[in-house]
């Protein structure tokens, strides 16, 4: 059975009209952090470093359970949907918050519970190898507790 986030996680991943409560359990995340401006080559430098870990994080990882029966029978799920780019914003600027080269930023890829720190060190290895980066260095694989949030819908310019 194919884990889709768009279909298991609701929850988190719907969007309401009403803002509501939600409760974030700990996730994890393969992330990379930086500053200025999203719309600059920077930021999408940084995006494309994330993709080339998720893709591989997920392509070994069924591979490993479709030639491993112990490994396959280990986990509930042989494959998986890539969950979507999130961000934590901020700015390095109080008097202008807007102002988009002061924003300070992390982005982050969601990995399912069962890819381990491990499994995603290996397909840096791989990475690393075959498609070197300078900000490859710069991505680490980390748990995040949000806890109690308020999800809402952005209408409007970004």
């Amino acid at each position: 059975m194919k884990q889709e986030w768009r279909k298991h996680e609701k929850a988190f991943y719907s969007i309401k009209a009403q803002p509501s409560l939600i409760v974030m359990p700990p996730q994890n995340f393969i992330m990379i952090s930086g500053k200025g401006n999203p719309n600059k080559e920077d930021f999408a430098e940084r995006v494309g470093v994330l993709y080339s870990l998720a893709y591989p994080i997920k392509m070994r990882y069924k591979a490993l359970c479709s030639m491993n029966l112990e490994q396959r029978e280990q986990f509930v799920y042989q494959d998986f949907t890539v969950y979507p780019l999130e961000g934590v914003w901020t700015s390095s600027n109080p008097d202008n918050p807007l102002d988009k080269d002061s924003f300070i930023y992390t982005i982050m890829i969601r990995q399912p519970d069962f890819i381990t720190k491990e499994m995603f060190e290996a397909a840096y290895k791989a990475a690393e190898q075959k498609k070197p980066h300078p900000f490859l260095k710069e991505v680490v694989f980390d748990t995040m507790e949000d806890g109690l949030c308020v999800q809402m819908l952005h209408k409007g310019p970004f």
